[in-house]
């Protein structure tokens, strides 16, 4: 195969996503071992959990790069650009070694594999993953989930940890509709003798993953938010707004306390880490002007929903905002509608730039039916919608991960690389 382009690449790659989900690790183990099984020569923290996946892994590599460790973070989706999902010490993968690596996968797959049975692109971007990380030589790699944990393609690895965010409702599709079954699923990477570290839970979640540590014979750990009452700790300002980056921010710190041993770390590397600490799209303030403010926010679910109504009450409190919101149909947008109509002055009902998006009329109606006296309307776009929002002093964009990358683009957000070309960087190839 000749040497592909960036744009060749992600062509290549995106276009595996018509294989759609396929859960189970016969395809990545087999490509793995293709290509040298490079996650034995790598040492991982691997991450599951419903909401908090990200804010803890960033967190975590934080912490161990101001302790002086070459850290590699593998995250999912990405915002504006696919290089985000691999990074090294907070740098994105370069086009070049995206264009390099997806020839040598893309060869891989052609020559061991048939159209039936070829890896999906979440399978070959891990592939990639690994593959870069150990050309790199990092010391550790934070690793977390694509979609459950006991059948989705990071599980491949065995770690030095194995950590569980807050566990609520979310792609029951293919986890299950109980709490018990999805629990399950993200305990799946649970490994025998490996640290269980896992926050505070709902009971049923905190019963099924005490139950599978147990059952396989991995330690386990729950964190309290009171570790960030110890000093130095106590007196960190966290970079991550909300309460519940809290629970994140102490999950994070009983993990570097439990492999200590293995990976030591100063604890002024632990406060450092915290405070630096970046995650767009996590209640992320933009001071647009002196008279506007645009909060941009991922939650795509109704417990992210929920945390981000609190610390907006916490941040701006009596202020009402304007809300431009899009939602995959996938998801359970009635509930998450249902909270905003409750704090917001105005909602603007936008689509996604993908095929999975709601329609925005049904956004429309049903917070019409349900809050009359609410400011209601539909906008093309996003970029149409913030048009209507000059006068407006709070803005609040939120309801996925794909509108606030299409937000962050638009306002040239900084701490994040260089956009994929608009044709490629879709949401409905992410």
């Amino acid at each position: 195969m000749t040497r592909l382009t960036y744009p060749e690449s992600l062509t290549f790659l995106y276009g595996l996503q018509q294989l759609g989900i396929k859960l189970g690790l016969q395809n990545i183990r087999r490509l793995a071992e293709l290509l040298g099984n490079p996650q034995q020569n790598l040492k991982f923290i691997h991450i599951a959990g419903t909401n908090g996946k990200g804010s803890t892994c960033v967190m975590l590599e934080s912490i161990y790069r101001h302790a002086g460790y070459k850290v590699g973070l593998y995250t999912s989706p990405h915002l504006v650009s696919f290089r985000e999902r691999i990074q090294v010490n907070r740098t994105p993968i370069p086009k070049d070694d995206v264009s390099r690596l997806t020839g040598l996968i893309a060869k891989v797959i052609q020559t061991h594999f048939t159209q039936d049975n070829s890896p999906t692109f979440f399978e070959a971007t891990t592939a990639m993953a690994l593959l870069y990380f150990a050309e790199q030589g990092c010391d550790l790699v934070i690793w977390e989930t694509g979609l459950g944990g006991r059948l989705d393609a990071s599980n491949i690895v065995n770690p030095l940890a194995s950590v569980i965010t807050t566990i609520h409702y979310d792609h029951q599709k293919w986890l299950g509709n109980t709490l018990a079954e999805i629990a399950r699923e993200k305990a799946g990477i649970i490994k025998p003798g490996v640290p269980a570290i896992t926050c505070k839970q709902l009971q049923e979640a905190e019963t099924v993953i005490r139950k599978v540590a147990s059952n396989v014979g991995a330690p386990f750990f729950q964190a309290e938010d009171s570790l960030l009452n110890e000093p130095p700790i106590k007196d960190a300002k966290l970079a991550l707004k909300g309460p519940h980056q809290k629970t994140n921010a102490a999950l994070a710190l009983l993990t570097v306390k439990v492999l200590m041993e293995k990976i030591p770390v100063p604890i002024q590397a632990c406060v450092q880490g915290l405070e630096s600490v970046y995650w767009p799209a996590r209640f992320q303030i933009l001071k647009l002007s002196q008279n506007q403010i645009v909060v941009v926010d991922g939650a795509h679910n109704q417990s992210g929903a929920e945390r981000l109504m609190e610390t907006l009450n916490l941040e701006f409190p009596g202020q009402k905002p304007t809300f431009i919101i899009g939602v995959a149909r996938d998801k359970d947008w009635e509930q998450i509608l249902r909270l905003i109509g409750r704090h917001a002055q105005t909602v603007y009902c936008v689509p996604l730039r993908t095929s999975r998006t709601a329609d925005p009329l049904q956004l429309s109606k049903l917070l019409q039916e349900e809050y009359p006296q609410l400011h209601v309307a539909v906008a093309g776009c996003f970029r149409e919608a913030f048009a209507q929002c000059a006068n407006s002093p709070l803005v609040v964009v939120t309801g996925s991960l794909y509108l606030a990358g299409e937000a962050l683009e638009f306002f040239g957000a900084p701490g994040l690389p260089e956009p994929d070309p608009l044709d490629l960087n879709t949401w409905a190839n992410r």
